[in-house]
């Protein structure tokens, strides 16, 4: 057995997405059981309220758990891509040896303890801080709401997603794993990059080198680009919704967002990093400089951070402005909400540092990087 519970395990960015997704939506879905049945007993001057305030339990749920769990769904079959990848001699050698494809793709359930490790915690971390969520969102003519224990969200948040990224986690794997064993022992992924490489002969190296790295992690980009997108949209609607919620809420969006953040960045770059690590060594050896080899590397990802931040941003204002001007419609006390154009500039400031930062940090990392380790690598 060559997949056992370290290698899920390992996988700790994803058990902080859905530690994220979970947590919310263990306190709005609450909120909306204990309060839901409440519906008879609210006075009329204040029913308006009460429906805007299940709106946005139910509004916020479905966009932190649909988004989020997309998310983490999405990280784990790129994670799963490049264990297969990088054991495919590994595997190769037990098909060989008359191991089922079946058989080697059901161990890949193990992934699937990220996510329950995750869900448990949001969940467990949900119900610690639900009494000042439920005070935060009081509604007049009402009494404090009793937490109630719903077992059936324990089923929905914990268990439900555990079983379902097992079920993809095998499923995806049995498919990849359908590689000829020969071309698994050789640890090639396929033709079509090879069939290409005598193409543009005319780029200088390092142009060439850059754009080989975005065509071969084409699923980099794609987190690179959500990394600055949560950062984006999470901090500034954090920092815009003081006058439109509870300060509670608006620091736990931020704090989630700059967590979020945080860890995709940590993990597209990691990836970035190990993906090319003997091309970063051949270059060093051929004298190539730290800047170039940084340029050729991680430069060509800085379109995608900026394409992220700005899709960030719209999407932070149209989500405010669709809370507002919908689900708080017929609520006469919200106050109007326009684009918040210092918190963009503060947040984009923010963001230049931080992503100069992360790449400062690897352009290090990648100066540790010697031809020995590479050619010692298992």
């Amino acid at each position: 057995m060559i997949i056992g519970p370290k290698d899920g395990f390992k996988l700790a960015g994803i058990s902080i997405v859905c530690f994220c997704a979970v947590y919310v939506c263990t306190f709005m879905l609450n909120y909306y059981l204990d309060v839901l049945p409440l519906g008879d007993t609210i006075p009329e001057q204040f029913s308006a309220l009460y429906k805007a305030q299940l709106a946005t339990a139910t509004f916020t749920a479905a966009i932190t758990g649909g988004v989020l769990g997309l998310i983490a769904v999405v990280m784990l079959v790129f994670y799963i891509k490049l264990y297969i990848d990088g054991h495919a001699k590994q595997l190769g050698i037990i098909k060989a040896l008359g191991q089922t494809r079946g058989r080697i793709a059901a161990e890949f359930c193990v992934f699937g303890l990220s996510v329950f490790v995750g869900c448990l915690l949001g969940f467990g971390g949900g119900w610690a801080s639900m009494r000042v969520i439920y005070d935060g969102l009081t509604i007049e003519g009402i009494g404090e709401i009793a937490m109630t224990f719903h077992v059936e969200l324990l089923f929905a948040l914990v268990f439900a997603p555990t079983a379902v990224t097992a079920l993809i986690s095998v499923t995806y794997a049995y498919f990849a794993l359908a590689r000829p064993v020969s071309e698994l022992l050789r640890g090639k992924c396929g033709k079509e990059k090879i069939e290409r490489e005598g193409k543009n002969k005319d780029r200088s190296f390092l142009a060439e080198m850059c754009l080989k790295t975005l065509t071969a992690k084409k699923s980099l980009a794609f987190f690179v680009a959500f990394s600055c997108f949560c950062f984006s949209a999470m901090v500034q609607m954090g920092l815009s919704m003081e006058n439109l919620t509870t300060a509670t809420m608006g620091y736990m969006i931020l704090a989630i967002g700059i967590v979020l953040a945080v860890v995709t960045m940590f993990m597209a770059t990691t990836s970035l990093v190990r993906g090319n690590i003997k091309n970063i060594s051949v270059m060093k050896a051929f004298g190539y400089s730290l800047r170039e080899c940084a340029v050729s590397v991680l430069g060509g990802y800085a379109p995608f951070a900026l394409i992220g931040f700005g899709a960030g941003s719209a999407y932070q204002y149209g989500l405010l402005q669709l809370m507002i001007n919908v689900i708080f419609a017929d609520v006469g006390s919200v106050p109007e909400y326009s684009f918040n154009v210092p918190v963009f500039f503060i947040t984009l400031a923010a963001f230049v540092l931080s992503y100069a930062a992360v790449t400062l940090y690897y352009v290090l990392k990648i100066n540790r990087i010697t031809v020995k380790e590479v050619m010692t690598e298992n």
